[in-house]
């Protein structure tokens, strides 16, 4: 059977093996209306529900948890190729609820193997995603409310962001917050600088080299300039400040559910996290997009899947005599960037990444294009180490190379 998957209603098309419909209607996204959905499929199969195929294109939610629960197989597709497989029953373009229903059913029975088995995640690890994500989406809602107090100081007080360029550094929001406009900073005493050093464990600063650099002549801007940007500023500030501390409070929690994920189950045995957290370059965000964005591939060892879900195989294009290599655009935004920047760490920290990265550099290839290299080959080394149920051992790998 197939579900097209809607916010409010949910269009159901049933086939059987000879492709008849024998059912075709809708249920209401409520549970009332899910409990009836999950009935009316195992009533066809009341005592082998696993008999029974369900294809969609969202591979989790509630539809998803129900389904599973009552012991149906779900199944997911890409939304892509649910449009090719589109093109197979209308040449011009139609496309409504019914029919997407009617081509995932009749796809399942047709292509099994280009669909993805969904199973249950782990409960911790579902509890993982959403926070990694939200820790996410924080990130980049700092980074723009960051980039907006940038270009207010650029307005009128350009001398502050020689103190931090980024405006992105709770010490400098404190300090913001005592010195909004090149006239208090004239009246900043040293006092108050040392207090906001002291709070914030500040060294590399010094309380004269910031007087220095907020005393210094301001740039000429026009009346109502200055009490404009600052009571902007002013607004920003406490919201900055908000998404500062939420940040520090879902990396407390994603430190704490990893640490529950490592635990032992079996004594000698080392669970997932802890060998992904032993590779050199994993750190705590890496390790949970990771482990929540791949957890399926994971599971498996399936390496080609992880690589290609993390945008690190590249796409080959050959016609005749032509033949190109590219970057994969289509996989896990978040998934490549945290490859990404595994890759980049691990080139900072562990001399094998550095040589290999050196190796493709002087081969000719960009700075991005080597450290998708080097993602690539860590990923290699995971997969071994998760079949063999060992952690990572810089000598051992040291000793092959010699």
């Amino acid at each position: 059977m197939g579900v097209d998957w809607g916010s409010e209603t949910h269009v159901v098309c049933v086939l059987d093996r000879d492709r008849r419909r024998l059912a075709e209607c809708s249920y209401p996204h409520s549970g009332a209306g899910l409990t009836a959905l999950a009935d009316d499929l195992i009533a066809l199969a009341p005592t082998e529900p696993g008999r029974i195929g369900v294809a969609l294109e969202i591979p989790r939610g509630a539809i998803v948890d129900t389904l599973l629960e009552r012991g149906l197989h779900v199944f997911s597709l890409n939304p892509k190729k649910l449009d090719r497989f589109r093109d197979r029953h209308t040449v011009a373009g139609a496309k409504d609820d019914r029919r997407d229903a009617f081509v995932l059913a009749d796809s399942l029975r047709t292509d099994r193997p280009v669909f993805r088995r969904v199973q249950a995640d782990h409960p911790r690890v579902i509890e993982l995603r959403e926070l990694a994500r939200v820790d996410d989406d924080l990130g980049q809602d700092l980074r723009r409310l960051s980039n907006r107090l940038r270009a207010q100081l650029h307005r009128f007080f350009p001398q502050a962001l020689t103190l931090c360029p980024a405006a992105d550094d709770p010490w400098f929001w404190a300090l913001l917050e005592r010195v909004p406009t090149p006239v208090h900073a004239q009246r900043l005493s040293a006092k108050t600088v040392a207090a906001v050093l002291k709070v914030y464990r500040l060294r590399r600063l010094t309380v004269e080299t910031i007087r220095e650099a907020l005393q210094s002549p301001p740039v000429h801007v026009a009346p109502g300039t200055v009490e404009a940007a600052s009571a902007h500023i002013a607004l920003l500030l406490p919201r900055l400040r908000l998404l500062h501390d939420q940040r520090l409070k879902i990396a407390r929690q994603i430190e704490t559910l990893l640490e529950e994920l490592g635990q032992e189950d079996v004594p000698g045995e080392h669970r997932d996290v802890t060998i992904l957290r032993s590779l050199p370059g994993v750190g705590r965000v890496v390790a949970a997009t990771v482990l929540v964005e791949a957890a399926r591939p994971l599971a498996e060892r399936d390496y080609q899947t992880l690589r290609a879900q993390g945008g690190i195989a590249p796409v080959t294009r050959q016609s005749g005599k032509k033949i190109s290599v590219s970057m994969r655009y289509g996989c896990n935004s978040r998934l490549r960037n945290a490859f990404y920047h595994w890759a980049r760490t691990s080139v900072q920290s562990d001399p094998h990444c550095r040589a290999h990265y050196d190796r493709l550099r002087h081969h000719g290839h960009g700075h991005a294009r080597a450290l998708r290299g080097v993602a690539d080959r860590s990923l290699a080394v995971l997969v071994a180490m998760l079949r063999t149920r060992t952690l990572y051992d810089a000598d051992r790998r040291r000793g092959r190379a010699a």
